[in-house]
Order: structure tokens, then sequence, then C-alpha cells
């Protein structure tokens, strides 16, 4: 089976999670009759009662042959180390704007990352349907933005499609109104490379697997905080650089 790994960057309150949401519908995720609730990924109660992504979270979808698995990152300052070690796990991302507010200053911060570490972006221009939306001047300023981030030519000519979180569309040309996210889906099986699935080390070795986004990534959190507490719970235990060290 074909593999893509993506992330989506937004700033807070941009859609980004409501656009998840319409990408399992319309994969057939959920069957036709089938309640789910709003912001499938918001599943920690703080996220569900502030409205923002705090732990990076993963799911997937099946578009034909290819499975698309879909990193929903935090979009506020406050968790952006989520972001950063969740972006060494894909190959590409969804770098989604506001139409009406544009590039926040947490969307540059984690665009550069990704930009850096060489991802291939796609733009999405969401909640055009906003009564005051701007979509050609927030399209203008996110190239202005990739120029600032010193983007290379192949990540700078990056697709941008306009899309609705809300009504579940995108387009790839703002004068033919969207009705699905089949644009969407197929630009990315066209621009985000699939994963290398292995690492050679010597003639005759399968490799090394690279990790991909199809892990959960709260599995990281929980193991890191299991081995902090019983690392503390070890007698003459001291802490040193966020480690723990015993005494000796």
């Amino acid at each position: 089976m074909k593999i893509r790994n993506i992330a989506i960057i937004a700033h807070v309150d941009h859609g980004k999670t409501t656009l998840v949401d319409q990408m399992l519908r319309q994969a057939g995720v959920f069957r036709a009759n089938q309640q789910v609730a709003e912001r499938v990924m918001d599943s920690n109660p703080l996220e569900r009662e502030r409205g923002i992504t705090i732990l990076a979270k993963n799911t997937s979808v099946r578009w034909g042959d290819t499975k698309i698995n879909i990193v929903d990152t935090p979009g506020h300052a406050d968790f952006g180390g989520e972001v950063e070690r969740i972006l060494r796990m894909v190959d590409g991302f969804l770098l989604l704007v506001d139409a009406a507010e544009g590039p926040m200053p947490q969307t540059r911060f984690v665009a550069g990352k990704a930009l850096a570490l060489g991802l291939k972006p796609i733009v999405l221009v969401n909640k055009i349907d906003r009564p005051d939306a701007e979509p050609m001047r927030v399209h203008d300023e996110v190239l202005e933005l990739l120029m600032d981030l010193e983007a290379a030519p192949e990540q700078f000519n990056c697709p941008f499609l306009y899309t609705s979180s809300r009504l579940g569309t995108a387009t790839l040309e703002l004068d033919e109104p969207g009705t699905t996210l089949t644009p969407l889906f197929d630009t990315i099986l066209g621009t985000i490379p699939p994963p290398k699935a292995t690492e050679a080390t010597a003639e005759g070795d399968r490799g090394r697997p690279v990790p991909d986004a199809d892990l959960d990534a709260r599995l990281f959190l929980v193991s890191r905080a299991n081995r902090d507490r019983a690392d503390r719970a070890r007698p003459g235990a001291r802490r040193r650089y966020g480690g723990v060290t015993p005494d000796r």
C-alpha cells in the first residue's frame, strides 16, 4: 500500500481540526448514518473546552490505494515543542491560513521549522466562506512569508488551495467553487513524497525503518512520563539536565 505522512500547521482557531473532521467523513471513515462529535481530534477535555489542540495526535484515511497519515499538531506557541517533535516524522505539511486573518506569528515560527527540514508544503487558504474573507490578499501574504523564511524554490512554488473546512470544500481556482475535498486529496498524493521506508547501513542490510506518523503520538508522551516517574522513584536519584542521574 502507498503511504503519505503529513502534518497540519495552523494558528489557533483557523479551522484545522474541523478540516480533519471533514477529511475523515469524505474518505468514508464514518458510516453515512453515524453520529460523530465535532472536532474528533480534540480528544482531551481541555482541548474541547478551549477549542485548541494541545497534544500532537494522528489519524489516517485511505484515498484510493493510498493511506494518508495525518498529524494534527498544536497551533499555540505554548506547545511549540510538540510541533517540532512531530515534524521530524512526516514528509510534508499542510499550511492552513485563515482567509481573513492571514499568517499569524505562530504560523511563521512552525512553518519556518518545517521548511528548514526540507518538508514540502501545500497551502490552504481556509474559511473562504467568511463574509470578510480576502483570499487573494492572504495568498500574497503567504508568498511573502515563504520568501521571508527563505523557502527553497521547490517549496516556494507549492500548490495553493482555497478551502472551507466548515463546508468541506476545496478548489484550486477561486472562480471555480469547490464541492468536495477531492482536490485536496489529489494534491496531497501528487505533491507529498512517499516516506523513505529504509535507511541502508550495509550491503544486504534491510536497513532501519524510519518512524512515521502512523504511531499514536500520545504514546510518546505516556512513555516519557512513565519513565520519568519511575526514575524519580529510584532511591538516591537526582535530577540533571532534564534527566535522572543516580548519586554515586
